[in-house]
């Protein structure tokens, strides 16, 4: 029998959709030692982060958490805790994760009301809110990874009405401004491994009181029940909570250090880095003659999209990168999958020798494709003339 090996895996540039380079604060905290889910240090803990989570959604939320999933198991919890069978659930669709939620919430039996937009393009709010005369929940992406756009959720939350406004924050929260209880967000998902500066593994959930008292009663997920999960991670006061599930308390670690790190430079001052970050590499993208994907005005600063130029393989460029200076970006989705690049300035790459990296060596890697595409198409011409003067032989 082999022993099992235990390899130390090589660093990596992460400038794609995600997961991004931590701060270094976080790989610190995942070394501290492990401890128990109930020991009253860990609740200090979880109610220290759950806090520093209220503020990066703006909210007061009493209801307020990492949930121990990732950002799809958030979106899993939103929607098997406020839909029924037969509820009308409008769903604005511009993307892949605006996609997935009208697939979670038709598997919740929702009576689902799709309003598709063109790819790249934001959230229309007119057209979202006259989608239906009384829905239960309305459902959007505020950044919509796949495409790199930043919708309006203000807008939705002003004309929602009686409805719940549901949101899926993943890649906007601790990195763009996010303000749940000026919005009208109601239930708000979001992930760690963005802008946030954390590894994958948390998903920060945030729910209204108005939207707490609508829920599902007996949802069809016993672990995403938010009703069982309250007593564990703040709805009971004091040190002695109802045992629900273990936590992972390693990655909590993880997230208090990068709440601790991100609440310390101010909310504003990240939001603002951010911004500079996305500014600044699309300039630099433009000056090296790529064209931007997404719509002007409502481009995404922590992901910026961006088409592939003719005569360019995209994944030979991202092989190039890897290899050559391992670093991640992302190919694109979908139908734009060979067509587009994703680039991601999350967290602690969102800095000014991020972007010196990326397009230097993106630069270099696109005149390397290039090449490589011209000696291909040199040898076929090569190879046509060779059968040519063959067959005027023969």
């Amino acid at each position: 029998m082999v022993a099992p090996r235990t390899e130390i895996l090589p660093f990596r540039y992460l400038f794609g959709p995600g997961p991004g380079n931590a701060y270094p604060e976080v790989m610190a905290a995942l070394s501290h030692p492990v401890i128990g889910h109930l020991d009253p240090a860990f609740i200090d803990r979880l109610d220290r982060v759950s806090d520093g989570l209220r503020q990066v959604w703006g909210t007061q939320n009493a209801r307020t958490w990492p949930v121990s999933a990732t950002g799809s198991g958030g979106m899993e919890a939103a929607f098997v805790n406020f839909v029924e069978p037969g509820d009308p659930v409008v769903v604005a669709v511009n993307g892949l994760f605006g996609e997935r939620m009208a697939e979670v919430a038709r598997r919740c039996g929702a009576d689902v009301v799709r309003v598709d937009h063109e790819w790249g393009q934001p959230v229309d709010a007119e057209r979202v809110l006259a989608a239906h005369p009384n829905p239960k929940i309305i459902a959007a992406v505020h950044a919509e990874t796949s495409t790199g756009v930043r919708s309006d959720i203000s807008a939705l939350g002003a004309g929602k009405g009686d409805a719940l406004l549901l949101v899926d924050a993943v890649t906007s929260i601790g990195g763009l401004e996010l303000r749940a209880d000026a919005w009208g967000i109601d239930i708000g998902y979001a992930g760690t491994q963005k802008c946030l500066g954390v590894p994958p593994g948390l998903a920060p959930f945030t729910v209204s009181e108005r939207a707490f008292e609508r829920r599902v009663k007996d949802p069809r997920s016993w672990y995403f029940d938010i009703g069982l999960l309250g007593g564990y991670v703040g709805a009971a006061e004091g040190h002695t909570r109802t045992y629900h599930h273990t936590a992972p308390v390693t990655m909590v670690a993880g997230l208090e250090a990068g709440l601790a790190r991100i609440l310390a430079e101010g909310l504003p001052a990240v939001w603002a880095r951010h911004e500079a970050a996305g500014a600044a590499l699309r300039e630099g993208l433009e000056h090296m003659g790529l064209e931007l994907f997404a719509a002007e005005g409502h481009r995404l600063p922590s992901l910026t999209t961006v088409k592939v130029p003719d005569g360019v393989s995209s994944a030979r460029v991202r092989q190039i990168l890897l290899e050559q200076y391992s670093m991640e970006i992302g190919a694109g989705v979908g139908k734009f999958a060979d067509t587009v690049w994703r680039i991601g300035l999350m967290g602690p790459n969102a800095d000014p020798a991020s972007i010196t990296l990326v397009l230097g060596a993106l630069g270099e890697a696109i005149a390397a494709s290039r090449q490589n595409t011209a000696r291909q198409n040199t040898a076929g011409q090569n190879t046509a003339g060779q059968n040519t003067a063959g067959q005027n032989t023969a």
